[in-house]
């Protein structure tokens, strides 16, 4: 019972924080209201088991815009989650008819101004006991002018249950309905063809004669990322369109999407077909096999290169630790502890997967490194972890939990015991998230734009390839005959490796102070002050020797040091704090990325630069102090006269996440250089090195030459 007792105490010393995380973003913007969110009812009464429409009204500020269920390049759709009566059915959201806007640096979004009404159809329970309902939905988008703003509302309506029921809203529902595309006419024929990597639509129809304004709205289907869809030719009745594939599976040939056209663009008069049965050749995977065999080969070897990584090394030299500990043992004492770590590494990689392919089938963005690292939250959680084991190597307190109890959770510095060894595996693999070695970042970018069973085989493929060197050491342990014998100095090998961990927790409040200012990382810093005295508080109070009352109080007044420390820094002060946007004074002369700066500098004909970076991005740091800073590269820069940009990822930039699935990356680092406004843009590999720089820039000289 004692020994539950501290194993919650130090469950809710690491978990105390995440509760505090905050439930909502503010959708307010410079004192003014960016979303006002409210839903309406078609009706004033609810008739059991008859359908009924309700609507999400959602009207925006002056220059603001929500999106369509494709946004396009940029952008995320509004979300609906209901909280339904038992037996009650909601159905799809009726999309109105989008506009299409075109904004610098040829970005092109569809989505609202102004205000939207999203319809579904209510289906309630046959029998209804009470005399009044309140339906609630959890609603969430994302709105945009010059910066995108996250937002989200818990919404609800009062219907009573009645026999008879009247119209309400009639005007509101009537307006929004007669903007839902309509069926496409059976007298309008069309063609799907595939032309190389591109789609071509020819439809033929005498009804759009009178309609000057005709475009297609593409619908992609998953995994598939398209380019701006034009008229390629339009004569008499017959109308073709072009439509870019920049990724999808090659057995696609043609898609889903609205038919739209008015007497102008996005004016008021206009309608819209629907363009449905969007056929493949063939549901199965066509891509080769030899190619999924050479993308999971990458994620192998991704997966070893990991271990060199800096972000992975403090943890990789604790195992290294506890391979001089075997020495001398028995053989199955080393396999079962090598074996255990790898389970580590393999439970934490197949459990990302998971979660990523539970998120891409909810429709959800998925990426590498942002899906952690972009949360402050969990940056200062893993700080926790990092300073609570480099206090204990240091000996400032020890786990003793009883045999039972697999020999102590945290106890996993340690030679004993396979859990240990196990947790330690998770732990690496947790540092590692971050990383982007070479070769893993083509093998992640191909493998999210698979199906399921292709994303855990590569997510697989990595944890062989991090776990292969112990699991050969381990299978050998002639080899440990190499390493140092044990003896006295281990113990200033432990507590030397506590500072490599102290090593990493700078990295972590470094990254802190990126996402939340220096105000951030100070906070983050008084609370894991607090959480240090807790630790001492343990090695030297709650000890065997001591009393039983003596523990108890002890463990009381840290847990009660460790929570209210909590509330007090994180849930007030860390939480108050500003999320970082990133500095438009850049160090050197870098400037900030937008498309609108893009678009500007490729039209005064200038070549750009840009970097896609993140503070959490070791292999991006790396890549820029030793190449992109170097002096002859950044002479190179100004003797072709490249513009500079830096886009910074730190924080989850939606429109910098959509710019990376655009170039099939799951994630940062990414660099691009644009040569020119018609010039295909060239992509460099995640490892930079000076000679791929120099070279590509030559290249410029030679395009302007040429034309």
């Amino acid at each position: 019972m004692k020994s539950a007792f501290r194993l919650g105490a130090y469950a809710i010393v690491y978990l105390s924080i995440l509760v505090l995380a905050p439930h909502g973003e503010s959708q307010s913007y410079q004192g003014k209201e960016l979303v006002k969110a409210e839903l309406l009812a078609d009706t004033d009464a609810v008739i059991p088991g008859k359908p009924f429409t309700i609507g999400l009204l959602l009207r925006m500020a002056p220059g603001w815009h929500t999106y369509w269920k494709f946004s396009g390049d940029a952008g995320l759709p509004t979300e609906i989650n209901w909280n339904l009566p038992a037996g009650w059915k909601a159905g799809e959201i009726q999309w109105p008819i989008p506009l299409k806007t075109n904004d610098p640096g040829d970005i092109q979004t569809y989505g609202y101004q102004d205000e939207v009404l999203l319809m579904q159809q209510i289906t309630p329970s046959a029998k209804i006991d009470k005399s009044s309902v309140k339906l609630s939905a959890d609603a969430s988008w994302l709105v945009c002018e010059r910066i995108c703003i996250p937002g989200s509302a818990k919404l609800n309506v009062d219907l009573p249950i009645a026999s008879a029921n009247n119209p309400a809203n009639q005007e509101l529902f009537a307006r929004w309905r007669r903007l839902l595309p309509q069926n496409l006419p059976e007298t309008a024929k069309g063609n799907w063809s595939r032309i190389g990597s591109d789609l071509r639509l020819s439809l033929t129809t005498t009804a759009l004669a009178n309609y000057p304004t005709v475009g297609f709205f593409p619908l992609p289907p998953d995994n598939t990322a398209v380019g701006h869809p034009t008229i390629e030719s339009r004569s008499g009745n017959e109308i073709t369109f072009h439509i870019p594939i920049q990724s999808a599976n090659k057995s696609l040939l043609s898609m889903e999407g609205l038919l739209v056209f008015g007497q102008q663009a996005n004016g008021e008069d206009r309608s819209a077909w629907q363009i449905t049965n969007a056929a493949t050749a063939s549901s199965a995977d066509s891509t080769p096999a030899r190619g999924i065999f050479t993308f999971l080969f990458f994620g192998f070897v991704g997966g070893i290169i990991l271990n060199l990584m800096p972000c992975v090394l403090p943890v990789i030299s604790l195992k290294i630790f506890g391979f001089v500990q075997h020495a001398g043992q028995s053989r199955q004492k080393i396999l079962r502890s090598g074996i255990a770590f790898a389970g580590g590494i393999f439970a934490w990689f197949i459990g990302l997967a998971a979660l990523l392919i539970a998120l891409k089938a909810a429709g959800r963005e998925i990426t590498w490194g942002g899906l952690q690292f972009t949360n402050a939250y969990f940056v200062l959680f893993l700080s926790v972890i990092v300073l609570v084991f480099a206090l204990n190597l240091f000996g400032v307190f020890e786990i003793s939990l009883p045999q039972s109890a697999t020999r102590g959770l945290l106890g996993w510095t340690g030679a004993q015991g396979e859990a240990g060894s196990f947790f330690q595996g998770v732990f690496a693999t947790v540092l590692a998230t971050p990383c982007t070695a070479p070769f893993l970042g083509t093998a992640l970018g191909f493998a999210f734009a698979q199906s399921p069973a292709i994303i855990l085989s590569m997510f697989v493929a990595i944890a062989a390839g991090m776990s292969a060197p112990y699991l050969l050491l381990c299978a050998q342990p002639a080899w440990l005959r190499f390493l140092p014998k044990p003896g006295p100095w281990m113990l200033h090998v432990k507590q030397f490796m506590g500072f490599l961990l102290l090593a990493t927790l700078l990295f972590l409040l470094y990254v802190l102070g990126a996402q939340r200012g220096l105000d951030g990382a100070i906070w983050a810093s008084c609370f894991l002050l607090f959480v240090s005295i807790a630790c001492w508080m343990k090695g030297a109070f709650v000890v065997p020797s001591a009393s039983v009352a003596a523990r108890q109080i002890s463990v009381l007044l840290l847990l009660v040091l460790v929570i209210g420390s909590g509330i007090y820094f994180i849930g007030g002060k860390f939480r108050s704090t500003k999320i970082s946007t990133g500095s438009t004074q850049l160090a050197g002369d870098w400037q900030a990325f937008t498309p609108e700066r893009l678009q500007a500098e490729l039209e005064q004909g200038h070549s750009v630069f840009v970097d896609f970076t993140a503070a959490w991005c070791l292999t991006c740091k790396f890549n820029e102090a030793n190449v992109l800073e170097s002096a002859a590269v950044r002479e190179a820069f100004q003797r072709h006269a490249v513009v500079k940009l830096k886009a910074d990822w730190t924080n989850g930039d939606p429109i910098i996440t959509k710019l990376l699935q655009q170039f099939g990356r799951p994630g940062v680092p990414l660099y691009v250089l644009y040569r020119g406004k018609s010039e295909e843009p060239i992509v460099f590999p995640e490892l930079l090195t000076k000679s791929i720089i120099l070279d590509k820039l030559e290249t410029i000289s030679h395009t302007v030459a040429s034309q």
